[in-house]
């Protein structure tokens, strides 16, 4: 069966229809879902996004006039539009999104692989949300390396086992190479090399960024022939290393035999 569509336009929604609509999103048999002026609660509207989230046929998503209503919404809207892949068009027009709400919503729709038609009419959208909507219209089309490498420092701090990325030509300048360094700076990682050629960044920053990752490899080698040593000989006084301290106690632990210094 091909998707199909869901048009409802201000009613007030119950929980059972609510339902009804998760389901059909779950089981992707819906193509466009328009809750245009529909009245329904913070609960039910959540259970839409999480069906929102869950749909891989949904293509076009309106939720004009209203729905969109607070901004616990707006954050329940980005987290749906982080994980589906699928929705072509979103109508938000006449929501209280305001800029601060725009601003949730912006880094799920500039990563967003579908997305291609965006209405924000009458959202109450002052110069900061002009500025994040130019954002996500760059010349040619494409996504700014610039956004790209501020999520990609998200996940590469989160990794514990990445240890060489490479970047080279992929659009990048200052911005995002501050970025990355900010992540090498403050964050433990077991990235070990970043290639940066062929990119808009300063040979300053790059340099900067390979002496951090430098440092820590050089801090985990220390570590390892530290515990390489304390391994070999347990006795080893570590609070002074020009000396070795010998603990000769009795089989059964009773006590101290003898000190020597050594």
């Amino acid at each position: 069966m091909l998707p199909g569509s869901i048009q409802i336009s201000g009613e007030t929604l119950s929980s059972a229809e609510i339902r009804d609509i998760c389901e059909s999103l779950r089981e992707n048999s819906v193509r466009l879902l328009s809750l245009r002026g529909c009245q329904l609660s913070d609960r039910d509207f959540g259970r839409i996004c999480r069906g929102v989230a869950e749909s891989h046929s949904l293509a076009q998503l309106n939720l004009n006039l209203g729905i969109v209503s607070n901004i616990n919404r707006v954050k329940q809207l980005a987290e749906a539009l982080k994980t589906n892949r699928s929705i072509q068009s979103l109508f938000l027009h006449g929501s209280p999104l305001t800029d601060a709400g725009l601003a949730l919503l912006n880094p799920a729709l500039s990563i967003h692989p579908s997305l291609v038609a965006l209405d924000l009419g009458d959202c109450m959208l002052g110069d900061e949300g002009i500025n994040l909507i130019c954002g996500l219209l760059p010349p040619d089309g494409a996504k700014s390396g610039d956004q790209v490498a501020g999520m990609l420092a998200v996940a590469v701090a989160s990794s514990r086992t990445l240890e060489v990325l490479d970047l080279e030509g992929t659009g990048l300048t200052n911005h995002s190479a501050q970025t990355l360094l900010d992540m090498v700076e403050n964050y433990p990682t077991a990235l070990r090399t970043l290639i940066l050629a062929e990119n808009s960044i300063s040979p300053e920053l790059q340099q900067q960024i390979s002496d951090l990752l430098s440092e820590g490899e050089e801090e985990e080698e220390n570590e390892a022939h530290e515990v390489t040593a304390r391994e070999k000989n347990p006795w080893i006084c570590q609070s002074n290393p020009t000396s070795q301290m010998v603990l000769v106690t009795s089989g059964l632990g009773e006590s101290l035999l003898a000190e020597t210094e050594m």
